[in-house]
């Protein structure tokens, strides 16, 4: 074995934790599609097609490019692999960002060396260096295996990239400050930020950061604002070219067109997020719903220890650093302020940019420990102490992002589409599960293509209509008069202008009765449960006079008539992991509900024995399901 240098290893300090968080993040990764928007961004990716608002277009095209690399696996855990490469390479220039701002703390640490009884503090140089490294690259490791921060590397998302471009934006950031007064690092700054834009609007966060650093270093001058029409001249054309993107790919009709922004209206409608500004900032009740969240999951992010740790930096830092400090805890503070006002449940990732600016804090508290320690013991009690801690949130986290295992979402979406005939038309929203898989299925792999999958909640909206139509013509053909009628009603909404909202129900709910009336003398007809569950009970949906559902093996199919309508066997194999969450207990608990229901369809026709298959496949592959008693009594 050939030793390694220890000047080597401060030199690439960087690069070997950004090394080895990604050999970590390898054992978590998922392998396949999993829940929420990971099957729509990873055919996004493969097929250059327009995301969800705002549309991504930087994620989207970088993603197109590296999905094209001709390696031996599929394409989802391509994309799942680039969301581990973009959080490594965040690991990475967090390193180098922590190392820029303690580099600048040695006059501190000398002035609190001389005030210091204990006369062993090293004076040299290689000592205090070893100290600013391992502060960096301990505090990276925390941070690496905090609990948002990790499970962003185990499948495809928007904010793995993001966390990449967070950390881009503060290095640039931190070069041009300390730099000596040069308009090229400011330049960075720019370029990096219009980054940023070009995938996530919450790049807006490190504003904040950005403004007090340049106005701390240039000042309020003439010379500062030629600066920033400088680093407007480039942010904004790059921005614009690559939201340029969307309207042009729109063109194309793409497999998957979200918001079809082919024109200003639509783009404006798209890049704006239109659809979802009903959840921001719509109470005081839900900002401090969400702010008690952050609270009570902050400290379990980091591992505890590492929380306490940055508390201990945030000290350290208003003490010696108070410009930073102020820079630092000014962002902290406006992106928690700003995100807890996003009333939505998967609101973890809003939280991202305070989660690394807290690890800066969490740097400084490692450096003011290993300078405690050494005092105290030496120079190699204080680095091995300080490793060991680091690695609390690791082991502590690892089974909550663990995801190598999970192909429930995939067999879940596979089982589905499988059970129906071919050319048949599934009607749900069960996009967190099903919908949003099916696009990577359907679109990249190719399976089961045949079958047409309908998103209920996005038939509300005038742009699915031409993805519909794009996609499969011969169903839009059958509802062109009830789709072009709501169009019309339901613009006003989206424009908001003046409409009548019992009209729009109204047009919206022939739309849904239509798509059964008039394809289902040439197609097979399936709804979800949760459709079957909440619309068709509470009136919202109903089927032409004749029809009802029968309960068929995940889905409820549309039969005509009140004769007895066979099922297939449940032969499919949903596999779910050790690890559960909300989603893989939704799928679960619906497979083994619909399963029973259609035992209790085969007992109304007095088939004990054909009820007896599906109950003893709920037994065997959903052992946490309680069978209802009336049903499972008859069948003993």
């Amino acid at each position: 074995m050939f030793p390694i240098k220890k000047e080597l290893l401060i030199k690439y300090s960087p690069l070997f934790t950004g090394l080895f968080a990604a050999i970590i993040y390898l054992f978590t990764i998922a392998p396949s599609v999993v829940q929420i928007d990971s099957g729509e961004l990873a055919t996004v990716q493969a097929t250059l097609g327009i995301a969800h608002p705002t549309g991504y277009p930087l994620f989207t095209l970088v993603g197109y490019l590296f999905l094209k690399l001709p390696l031996p696996f599929t394409r989802i855990f391509l994309a799942n692999l680039l969301a581990l490469i973009w959080c490594s390479l965040g690991v990475f220039l967090f390193v180098k960002s922590v190392l820029i701002i303690l580099s600048n703390l040695k006059s501190e640490i000398e002035s609190q060396k001389k005030k210091s009884k204990n006369k062993t503090i090293p004076d040299e140089p290689s000592v205090k260096n070893i100290f600013i490294i391992t502060s960096a690259v301990l505090a990276a490791l925390i941070l690496a295996f905090s609990k948002t921060y990790w499970s962003q590397s185990a499948s495809v998302e928007v904010y793995s990239l993001q966390i990449f471009l967070f950390v881009l934006i503060i290095y640039s950031t931190l070069r041009a400050y300390y730099s000596k007064h040069k308009l090229i690092d400011w330049m960075w700054v720019a370029f990096s930020l219009a980054l940023g834009f070009a995938n996530h609007m919450t790049t807006l966060l490190t504003l904040p950061f950005i403004a007090i650093l340049f106005f701390q270093k240039e000042k309020i001058s003439i010379q500062s604002f030629k600066k920033i029409i400088f680093m407007l001249a480039l942010f904004v054309p790059l921005l614009f070219l690559f939201y340029l993107y969307l309207p042009l790919r729109a063109s194309t009709n793409p497999d998957i067109n979200w918001g079809n922004p082919i024109n200003f209206e639509n783009l404006y409608r798209h890049i704006s997020g239109k659809q979802y500004q009903v959840w921001l900032f719509t109470s005081m009740a839900a900002a401090e719903k969400q702010l008690g969240y952050f609270i009570k999951n902050f400290a379990s992010e980091f591992g505890y220890i590492g929380a306490l740790i940055g508390l201990i930096g945030i000290f350290y830092s208003y003490k010696y650093m108070r410009k930073m400090f102020f820079a630092l805890i000014a962002t902290f503070i406006f992106s928690v302020l700003y995100s807890i006002n996003y009333d939505i449940v998967d609101i973890d990732s809003y939280f991202l940019l305070a989660y690394i600016i807290f690890s800066f804090f969490i740097a400084y508290g490692i450096f003011k420990i290993l300078l405690f320690l050494n005092q105290k013991f030496n120079n190699k009690t204080a680095i091995i102490t300080a490793v060991i801690i680091s690695l609390f949130p690791l082991v502590l986290n690892f089974s909550e992002v663990e995801q190598s295992g999970v192909y429930t979402f995939e067999d879940y979406t596979k089982a589905i589409l499988n059970s129906t005939e071919k050319n048949s038309i599934i009607f749900s929203y069960q996009w967190d599960y099903f919908v949003s898989p099916s696009y990577y299925f359907q679109f990249v792999e190719n399976f089961r293509k045949d079958v047409t999958v309908i998103d209920k909640e996005l038939l509300r909206r005038s742009w699915f209509y031409n993805q519909l139509k794009v996609n499969h013509p011969d169903v839009w053909e059958n509802i062109i008069p009830e789709a072009n009628n709501f169009i019309e009603k339901v613009l006003p909404f989206e424009r908001d202008e003046q409409y009548d909202a019992s009209v729009i129900e109204a047009s919206y709910r022939s739309v849904m009765k239509n798509l059964v009336a008039k394809n289902i003398e040439k197609r097979n007809y399936y709804i979800g449960p949760e459709i079957f569950q909440n619309e068709v009970q509470s009136g919202e949906f109903s089927l032409p006079e004749g029809y009802q559902f029968v309960p068929y093996l995940l889905m409820f199919k549309v039969v005509k008539g009140n004769d007895y309508s066979p099922a297939p066997d449940p032969n499919f194999t949903i596999r779910f992991p050790s690890k559960r969450n909300k989603y893989i207990d939704f799928i679960e608990t619906m497979s083994a509900t619909m399963l029973t229901y259609r035992a209790a369809y085969e007992l109304q026709f007095n088939k004990p024995e054909r009820a007896k298959i599906y109950l003893d496949k709920v037994r065997k592959d959903f052992p946490n399901y309680q069978i209802p008693y009336d049903i499972d009594n008859r069948i003993k």
